[in-house]
């Protein structure tokens, strides 16, 4: 058996926008276009890798990223995935149920809880910074989440919002 993780970083926030704090900052057009095409990709993928259920910081980035993909599926929204570090993600997704999940946070954190996830880094330049709206696919060989263990992740794809926006229709 294998658990699916779609583990992905917020969309584009706007910076010009006045809000009382970091928490509160929501996505910008940039963004929200981002968000709604990274749901497109992820409705595409085969049913058994599309996520079942997610869990996300409480931001508002993460909150509308999650929106704008259109995913109809269970979602959990907790501060503790607020600017969280690898350790406190790691825990987060040891508690999960479902076979299949989404993961939705911020940098650097989420950059660096993608590098000690997986056994090789995909080929690609964008892996390493992890942009705004960066998406890995990761397989792992385990029955249940509680035994997951660092550099066990397969990468199945990587994608960034900008590659998707240029793919012709």
């Amino acid at each position: 058996m294998s658990l699916t993780l779609i583990l992905t970083r917020h969309a584009k926030s706007d910076w010009s926008t006045q809000t009382p704090s970091d928490h509160a900052r929501p996505l910008n057009a940039r963004g929200r276009k981002s968000a709604g095409v990274l749901g497109d990709w992820i409705r595409a993928l085969p049913a058994g890798q599309r996520p079942q259920q997610a869990l996300s910081s409480s931001a508002a980035r993460t909150r509308e990223t999650l929106a704008l993909m259109e995913l109809s599926i269970a979602e959990t929204f907790t501060e503790r995935l607020y600017l969280a570090t690898p350790e406190v993600m790691l825990r987060a997704l040891q508690e999960a149920e479902a076979e299949r999940v989404l993961m939705l946070g911020h940098n650097p954190g989420i950059a660096e809880f993608a590098h000690q996830l997986v056994d090789h880094t995909p080929d690609h330049a964008r892996f390493e910074d992890y942009p705004t709206g960066a998406t890995t696919l990761i397989q792992f060989e385990i029955c249940k989440w509680s035994d997951l263990r660092l550099g066990t992740g397969r990468v199945l794809d990587f994608v960034v919002p900008r590659e998707l926006l240029a793919e012709p229709v």
